[in-house]
């Protein structure tokens, strides 16, 4: 049975059809805002909790965001004054710092503004999710991906209750596969010079979407190449503009830390709070100085980069006295990622109550992807590589520090489409079989 089947109708570029897909993105769109914005007044006064500085509002991020908006400066991800910080790249925390300036510091206001804006960002990745599966599959499974993002239950709770960097993130990175694949069509220097920027967009958002990068230009240098286009000087204008967008942050790492820093500097942090051979939580809170006064302490006392630094020669020591332990680490940490399994101590269990559940969706939904990649792989094998890339590269730098599944969040939109497929093509079967 081929795939043709599962499309509702040719893809024919006419004014009617034209129309009937508006139509039917914006129905997505609207759909997906209206239950992201239903969740929210349940979710934001769990952020207004006062205690340690409003800790709860944003952690991290708040923190910085509120040292912007007092005059401090991109500084202080902790309670109290740590000093200027490369924690994480400037995006989110200038987004939040402004809802900050309008509605208030740490308000009832800024946290319904920040979750409706989440909200929002979440809403329009259906038209991605619904361009690439329409590009890679068919009509038929472009729906019914959009329509599944628009309800999918990680993409609603990553940005009706959490004030972090998912949503945008997600966003960027759909957008920058639809990119891909546009650019794979018909590559012109704007268009090129436009995807280079929107990289550079997407690592001050998260450095982590560049690990897709190198799959996804070599797959459209390797696509030029074949086709006998010329490919060389138009991903050199791409990386070009991606250095042209990061270069003002670098050098403001530079002249304040005085150090060269990849977007941002807390790597072997994580590193070392994912690997202390601790596994009574994802990561134990006598490791992060979020959670731990001796921790918190040493940061402020040595300054931030002299505590990486400390950090990275904890890490490197633990993983080359304990290599077995740090492989068995890594494996944990995948499958978490892929089942949302973790432990089953009692006191693990009792702080996360839902974990049973959401191991049951996490690894029903990572079945049916791989059925949906196992189809791309049979059908349209052409698409696979994009696919790959993402479920592949991105997540891979969380196996070695820590997960949550709100850092693999922005893999989901291709999971989606997977899932779409495979479970359209199972209805397909269906119908033929009666």
């Amino acid at each position: 049975m081929s795939d043709s089947q599962l499309a509702s109708a040719p893809v024919i570029d006419v004014p009617h059809q034209a129309v009937s897909v508006a139509r039917t993105l914006a129905l997505m769109v609207l759909a997906g805002l209206a239950v992201r914005l239903m969740v929210i007044p349940f979710t934001y006064p769990d952020h207004l909790d006062p205690q340690r500085q409003h800790w709860r509002f944003a952690w991290e991020m708040g923190m910085v965001a509120r040292s912007i908006v007092t005059g401090k400066g991109f500084s202080s991800p902790y309670v109290g004054d740590t000093g200027p910080t490369a924690w994480f790249p400037p995006l989110y925390p200038y987004l939040l710092a402004g809802v900050f300036k309008v509605f208030g510091l740490f308000t009832r206001a800024s946290a319904i503004a920040i979750l409706t804006l989440n909200s929002i960002f979440s809403a329009l990745t259906a038209i991605p999710v619904f361009a690439i599966a329409r590009r890679t599959v068919s009509d038929r499974v472009a729906r019914y991906a959009g329509w599944l993002w628009a309800f999918f239950p990680y993409s609603i709770w990553a940005a009706a209750e959490r004030i972090w960097e998912n949503a945008v993130t997600t966003l960027l990175l759909a957008v920058l596969v639809w990119f891909t694949l546009v650019l794979d069509g018909k590559a012109t220097s704007r268009r090129w010079i436009a995807y280079g920027l929107l990289w550079g967009v997407a690592a001050l958002s998260n450095p982590t979407v560049l690990a897709v990068l190198p799959f996804l230009l070599g797959w459209l240098c390797w696509r030029g190449y074949r086709r006998g286009q010329p490919w060389l000087w138009q991903a050199v204008l791409a990386v070009v503009m991606l250095v042209l967008v990061i270069t003002p942050w670098e050098l403001r790492n530079y002249l304040v830390l005085h150090q060269v820093l990849p977007l941002r500097d807390n790597f072997w942090v994580e590193v070392r709070v994912g690997n202390t051979g601790d596994i009574s939580d994802l990561y134990p809170d006598w490791a992060i100085p979020s959670t731990s006064p001796v921790q918190w302490n040493e940061l402020h006392r040595v300054g931030e980069i002299a505590y990486i630094s400390e950090m990275r020669t904890l890490a490197v020591r633990f993983i080359r006295e304990n290599p077995g332990v740090f492989v068995w680490l890594c494996w944990k940490r995948f499958v978490f990622i892929w089942t949302g399994f973790w432990s089953l101590d009692p006191d693990y269990a009792r702080n996360e109550p839902l974990q049973i559940p959401n191991t049951f969706l996490c690894s029903t939904l990572t079945v049916l992807m791989l059925a949906g990649l196992v189809l791309l792989w049979r059908n349209r094998r052409e698409w696979f590589l994009p696919y790959a890339a993402v479920l592949g590269a991105y997540p891979a730098v969380y196996y070695i520090t820590h997960p949550t599944m709100d850092y693999r969040h922005p893999i989901d939109p291709m999971l989606v489409i997977l899932v779409a497929y495979a479970v359209a093509r199972w209805f397909q079967r269906r119908r033929v079989a009666f």
